[in-house]
């Protein structure tokens, strides 16, 4: 069994497709025998991925900072729920109990915990996958600025590549079972600047 980490919105967002779009990962990490592990609210996206989840017949296992369960946010029907003290304890136990990554639709929180774990990934802290679930095409001009990134020469392709990418949850969770971490150094050189 595989734990797969999603990030995603505390919102359900302005359009439709985003909460189908969490139900359906949900489901399918699930019926894929793996587990699914994210922030521990039952709010939002958040919420809607979990009780797939979990209505699917798999694992969910949350992780929320105190503070967020003080304001009666926990999903109190997960299989485990870790309560932490911050926001950084969330991030690194949900980065230990996880194999994979997936980003559903969300805001600056998604974006900040999806760039990190994609950043330790380049740097050789881990060899796990990270992925964007472009549900409804959210992340295209998201896309479009990294290929710039790579265009302008401030990102390599081999880490440009390491992001997978699907517009559907069983395309995606497919790239996720198939990845391969890049071999080779990752680190810029003197002679590279």
């Amino acid at each position: 069994m595989a734990s797969i980490c999603v990030f995603c919105g505390s919102s359900i967002g302005k359009r439709p497709e985003y909460e189908a779009a969490a139900r359906v990962l949900g489901t399918e990490i699930a019926k894929r025998g793996n587990r699914l592990v994210y922030g521990g609210a039952e709010v939002g996206l958040m919420g809607v991925v979990a009780n797939a989840a979990l209505e699917a017949g798999g694992e969910v296992v949350g992780v929320l900072p105190e503070a967020l369960a003080a304001k009666e946010l926990a999903h109190r029907s997960l299989t485990d729920l870790h309560i932490v003290g911050s926001m950084h304890e969330r991030k690194a136990m949900m980065a230990d109990l996880s194999d994979a990554f997936v980003a559903l639709p969300g805001g600056i929180g998604t974006m900040e915990e999806l760039f990190e774990v994609w950043t330790w990934g380049q740097l050789g802290y881990h060899n796990k996958p990270c992925g964007l679930y472009n549900a409804n095409g959210f992340y295209g001009r998201m896309l479009a600025f990294l290929d710039f990134m790579e265009e302008e020469a401030f990102m390599k392709k081999a880490h440009r590549d390491m992001l997978l990418v699907g517009d559907n949850p069983s395309q995606l969770l497919d790239q996720i079972e198939n990845y391969q971490a890049p071999i080779g150094h990752k680190w810029i050189t003197r002679a590279e600047t």
